[in-house]
């Protein structure tokens, strides 16, 4: 079965061979850490029975957002932010990683972000406003002549599945399942489209970071930021979590599948056994109505493990002492 549309975000198929890599490829269960619940940054949440997915019209079937279906989850733990560029920075001195968008030494940033040197890049064949990169990762998020200097409160990207993967279980963490994140991003609200309710900008408000004007050639920047905003920009939802629509794409530990949640475990889900895609959820700050209409709570994407771009970061999870 082919994957849906890939949806604000390039796709890498293959990954670099390295000792690193290769251990990392082992998979392991999701809930696979025991932790304190005494954790700053986190929040815990006693889980219980909620309303996953949606039905509504207007989202994308395809994606596999229905049916909505009663879930049930224990406790947990998640960040109240997505993992920032200080964090990581944190990581990768301590533990000396090296990401995969440093292996391959290219990964793809949105055309607009680029300075127009850069703009030569390959672009992506039927996105052609992604363009893929040399010397584009984490540390330098447009490419050469790019750095994090006023940026590291924002969102690390340039971070594939399996680098995420990494830095939570240096963190002593794991990646939350799909339906943690669901549940978590909800914020205490039931059947409604973002964390606060049906209406995108409530009284005129910006509450994300979503493209704003005529994709991919305008963006008026009217919720503040053209590119990442810091991790804990706007209000927070009902958790205290930030940020869990718009921003960056963030990776779960599920694998993606259009179907397998039709009929499979209500309890504790952890998704399919196996695929070739991981669950990516809560849209980025290049999704639009037009094109892309992901940054809600019930909307999914997904892509390969190996992927990164400029708009795909992640928050951890961990299990509840």
């Amino acid at each position: 079965m082919p994957p849906p549309q890939s949806c604000c975000a390039a796709s890498r198929e293959t990954e670099p061979v390295t000792a690193s890599a290769t251990t990392e490829a082992a998979s392991s269960h999701p809930r696979d850490t025991t932790v304190d619940h005494h954790r700053p940054g986190m929040v815990r949440l006693d889980g219980g029975s909620f309303l996953m997915g949606t039905d509504a019209g207007d989202g994308y079937p395809a994606d596999g957002e229905g049916p909505v279906r009663e879930v049930r989850l224990g406790p947990f733990l998640i960040d109240i932010t997505t993992v920032t560029n200080a964090a990581f920075a944190e990581f990768t001195e301590a533990t000396g990683w090296i990401t995969l968008a440093e292996r391959f030494g290219t990964s793809f940033v949105f055309e607009g972000l680029l300075p127009a040197p850069l703009r030569t890049a390959r672009p992506v064949a039927g996105t052609p406003w992604w363009h893929e990169v040399p010397g584009a990762d984490w540390r330098h998020p447009e490419g050469p002549g790019s750095n994090l200097d006023a940026r590291m409160d924002h969102p690390v990207v340039h971070v594939s599945w399996r680098d995420a993967r990494a830095f939570a279980k240096w963190a002593g963490k794991r990646l939350p399942t799909e339906a943690e994140w669901e549940y978590a991003a909800r914020g205490g609200l039931s059947r409604r489209r973002y964390p606060w309710g049906d209406e995108r900008e409530p009284g005129g408000v910006h509450r994300m970071n979503v493209w704003q004007g005529t994709f991919p050639t305008h963006n008026t920047t009217a919720d503040g930021h053209l590119g990442t905003a810091p991790a804990d920009a706007y209000e927070p939802n009902g958790h205290g979590l930030y940020n869990t629509c718009g921003n960056v794409w963030e990776w779960c530990a599920d694998w993606f599948h259009p179907t397998f949640h039709a009929t499979g475990p209500r309890a504790d889900p952890t998704g399919p056994p196996t695929g070739d895609r991981k669950v990516m959820r809560g849209g980025s700050y290049l999704c639009h109505d037009s094109y892309c209409f992901r940054y809600r709570v019930d909307a999914r994407s997904s892509n390969t493990p190996e992927s990164s771009s400029g708009n795909i970061g992640f928050r951890c999870a961990a299990n509840a002492a």
